[in-house]
C-alpha cells in the first residue's frame, strides 16, 4: 500500500471525526480525498461521496431520532423534491455532460476539470458560511410553518448541487429549515442529517446503474468515516465546536482555492 493510499484511508477517518465534532462540513472533504489521494476520477468520486455522506448522515440521524430532535414532516416535505432532483442529476444529467465542455484561450475544460472547478466553488461558498458568525440566537420552540413553494425550490436546488458535487449540502439545507420551516437550530441540524441521508443514498442508486462500483473499497472507506463520527462525538466533549468550525471553514476555503489553482494550472 502506497503512502497516498494510507493518507486516503486516514482522510476517511478525519472526514468522520469532523462530522462528529461540528455536525457537518466533513463530507465536503470526501471528493478531494478520493480524487487527489486515492486517484479516483471525479465522476466516480462524487458517486462514492454520495454513499459515504449518506451512510454517515444516517448514523447521525438515527442518533438524533433517539433524542426526538428530528422533525419528520419537514424532512418529508424537503426530501421528496431533493431526492427526485439528485437521482435525476446522477442518472441523467451527469452522464449527459460532454467529455469536452468548452475551450477558452487555449485551455480545454473537460468534464473532470469542470466538475472539480464547480466543486471547488461550492467549497469556497460553504467555507464562508462556516467562518461567518451571524450572531443569531437559537429560535425558541414555535409552531412549524411551511412555505411550500420555496421549500420545493430549495429542495430541487440542493438536490441538483448534491448530485453534481457529491457533498451533503447541509450549509444550504439548515438555513432553509430555519427560515422556511421556522425550526429551532438544533432540530434543523438534526432534521438536515435525515434529509442528507435520504437524498444522498437515493442519488447513489442512480450511479449504480451507470458506473462500476468497487464495493469492498467503498464499504471500508465508509466504515472508517463512521468510526470517525464516534471518535469526533467523544472529542466534542472537550473541544469548542464553534471555534473549530471557523478554523475548519478557513481550511475548506484554502482547499477550494487550491483545487481551482490545481485544475487551472
Amino acid at each position: 500500500m502506497e503512502i497516498l493510499d494510507i493518507l486516503g484511508y486516514f482522510g476517511a477517518l478525519i472526514i468522520g471525526v469532523v462530522l462528529g465534532l461540528i455536525g457537518g462540513g466533513g463530507s465536503i472533504l470526501t471528493v478531494p480525498v478520493l480524487v487527489y489521494l486515492l486517484a479516483i476520477n471525479p465522476v466516480t468520486a462524487t458517486a462514492y461521496s454520495l454513499f459515504v455522506v449518506g451512510a454517515s448522515s444516517l448514523v447521525g440521524a438515527l442518533n438524533n431520532m433517539k433524542k426526538k430532535l428530528v422533525d419528520f414532516r419537514t424532512a418529508i416535505v424537503f426530501s421528496i423534491p431533493a431526492f427526485i432532483a439528485v437521482y435525476g442529476t446522477r442518472k441523467y444529467l451527469v452522464p449527459a455532460i460532454p467529455d469536452h465542455i468548452f475551450t477558452l484561450w487555449g485551455f480545454e475544460v473537460t468534464k473532470d476539470i469542470g466538475i472539480m472547478l464547480f466543486f471547488a466553488i461550492i467549497m469556497v461558498v460553504a467555507s464562508i458560511s462556516m467562518i461567518k458568525d451571524n450572531g443569531k440566537k437559537e429560535l425558541l420552540e414555535t409552531e412549524v410553518k411551511y412555505n411550500y413553494p420555496l421549500i420545493v425550490i430549495e429542495g430541487v436546488v440542493v438536490g441538483v448541487l448534491t448530485g453534481i458535487v457529491g457533498a451533503g449540502g447541509g450549509f444550504l439545507i439548515i438555513p432553509a429549515l430555519v427560515l422556511l420551516a421556522k425550526l429551532p437550530m438544533k432540530k434543523a441540524v438534526a432534521t438536515s442529517l435525515l434529509i442528507i441521508a435520504v437524498k444522498s443514498l437515493i442519488g447513489f442508486i442512480g450511479d449504480v446503474e451507470n458506473l462500476e462500483i468497487d464495493w469492498i473499497f467503498l464499504f471500508i472507506f465508509t466504515a472508517l468515516s463512521i468510526i470517525g463520527i464516534f471518535v469526533g462525538g467523544y472529542l466534542n466533549k472537550f473541544i469548542d465546536g464553534k471555534k473549530l468550525k471557523k478554523g475548519f471553514g478557513w481550511f475548506v476555503m484554502v482547499m477550494g482555492i487550491y483545487i481551482i489553482w490545481k485544475e487551472l494550472y
